[in-house]
């Protein structure tokens, strides 16, 4: 299983980085490449949750992704996974998962971003390549979840 992770400390309390973690409409400001997100099925406190993220592809086309949550605890940690089955992610990955977890520290918040995915069939032989890849997009995820928060940046 490829597993990476990357923390920092955002200038932002744990329930204000909460606030934007654990709503989807949320993601097009923070997640790398989101460009919208459809079919939101909120839950309350967010568990079992469903929403479609929109991912524009390097040569502008795009993407749909099936997510769920699977776990949350406000302020705390919001975990989800990719809905893989009868999608073309299939062929490559046999789970996909993020896990966020806030902790309260030096006036702000410690952000950690944890990737887990196992890789199906031949698309094993480059887990470095997709461990690399996976840690350039939670460095931007966090890169954004700072923007968003420590800029003022509106929704929209």
């Amino acid at each position: 299983m490829a597993r990476v992770t990357r923390r920092r400390q955002i200038d932002a309390a744990p329930a204000e980085v909460w606030g934007l973690v654990s709503d989807p409409y949320n993601l097009p400001r923070w997640w790398p490449r989101t460009v919208r997100v459809e079919n939101v099925d909120s839950k309350p406190a967010g568990r079992r949750s469903q929403w479609t993220k929109v991912l524009e592809t390097a040569d502008g086309r795009g993407v749909r992704a099936d997510f769920r949550c699977v776990s949350s605890a406000q302020d705390d940690h919001y975990t989800w996974e990719q809905q893989l089955s009868g999608t073309p992610f299939d062929r490559i990955l046999r789970s996909s998962s993020l896990e966020i977890d806030l902790d309260a520290a030096n006036g702000g918040s410690r952000v950690s971003l944890t990737s887990r995915q196992r890789l199906r069939g031949l698309s094993r032989l480059g887990s470095p390549m997709m461990r690399r890849a996976t840690a350039r997009t939670l460095d931007e995820a966090l890169d954004g979840i700072e923007r968003a928060l420590t800029t003022g940046e509106e929704e929209g």
